[in-house]
């Protein structure tokens, strides 16, 4: 760690779950400097305590940790190697963990990219929503060299209440994760249209929920996404474009692999016909809704 008593971690991007992990990494005794493209969320993290930066240079400049916590591979790379990247003022022998989901073949080349500057890189996904996020009770999937998990498990140990240790290379954890978003795409996409269909069929949804949940049929999705349904509450937790982007990962990954994922694939339309109607942003039970407009099904909340 550096000569400071308290090691300092940057972490970049405060939404839901960065936010989450941000303050758990200060509850845990860290120094924490917070950075992302809204001032806000910088200005709300100071205010709680922490420390803002503008820039992700600025936030990781002699840090010893860096999590990254964005969207997507091209936000990672950009916070590593674009204008004002972490990579130009991390410390010798630092790590950056990234927690972005995205193609293994992507992680690979980033790992082997920040490796060659004297840095460690641990593909670390995510998995577990904002609330076990804050808990500092997340899932994380990682992989990476046995030096890039030493100097990150301190970080580690503060923001998971699940590590899986998945191999000594960068790829492995994002190819795990690439499973778990197969899966929980498919599943939020049957529990939509199992919901609307039984709406469609003039059943009580509630009902269906109670049944469901008791039943072989249930799936964690379909109990964590339908209540958000039976509220008409469509604020998003996560958005359909996660899953856009989640599952055309799949869909490449595959094809690349000459590897058929036919169920995948009709999930994945799905939720680009969700997002086409215009609820992109939405909550990704937002499926249900899309299936409610094309058949003119009603269901709660609707106008």
């Amino acid at each position: 760690m550096s000569s400071s008593a308290t090691p300092h971690v940057a972490v970049i991007g405060l939404g839901s779950m960065g936010y989450g992990m941000a303050t758990s990494l200060r509850r845990a005794g860290f120094t924490v400097t917070g950075c992302d493209v809204s001032a806000d969320a910088v200005a709300r993290f100071v205010a709680d305590g922490g420390k803002g930066a503008k820039t992700p240079a600025e936030a990781s400049r002699n840090a010893d940790i860096v999590v990254s916590v964005v969207v997507n591979a091209a936000q990672t790379e950009a916070i590593l190697f674009g204008k004002d990247g972490a990579a130009e003022t991390l410390a010798r022998d630092a790590v950056f963990i990234s927690s972005a989901t995205m193609d293994p073949d992507i992680a690979r080349r980033l790992a082997k990219q920040l490796e060659a500057t004297g840095r460690h890189y641990l593909d670390a996904p995510i998995s577990g929503g904002a609330q076990r996020a804050a808990q500092g009770e997340l899932t994380i999937l990682a992989s990476g060299s046995a030096a890039a998990f030493a100097k990150a498990r301190p970080a580690l140990d503060a923001m998971a209440a699940k590590l899986y240790e998945l191999g000594d290379a960068a790829g492995q954890g994002a190819a795990f994760k690439m499973i778990n978003q197969l899966l929980a795409g498919v599943h939020i996409a049957a529990a939509s249209e199992a919901i609307a269909f039984a709406a469609k069929q003039g059943l009580d949804i509630r009902k269906v929920y109670e049944v469901i949940t008791a039943s072989a049929g249930n799936s964690w999705m379909f109990e964590n996404r339908m209540p958000h349904v039976l509220d008409g509450d469509y604020a998003p937790r996560s958005a359909v474009e996660i899953f856009v982007k989640d599952l055309g990962i799949i869909q490449d990954m595959a094809r690349n692999a000459r590897f058929p994922v036919p169920v995948s694939a009709a999930a994945l339309q799905m939720f680009l016909m969700t997002s086409a109607a215009g609820m992109g942003r939405d909550d990704d039970a937002s499926v249900a809704r899309m299936y409610a407009q094309v058949t003119g099904t009603k269901l709660p909340g609707a106008k």
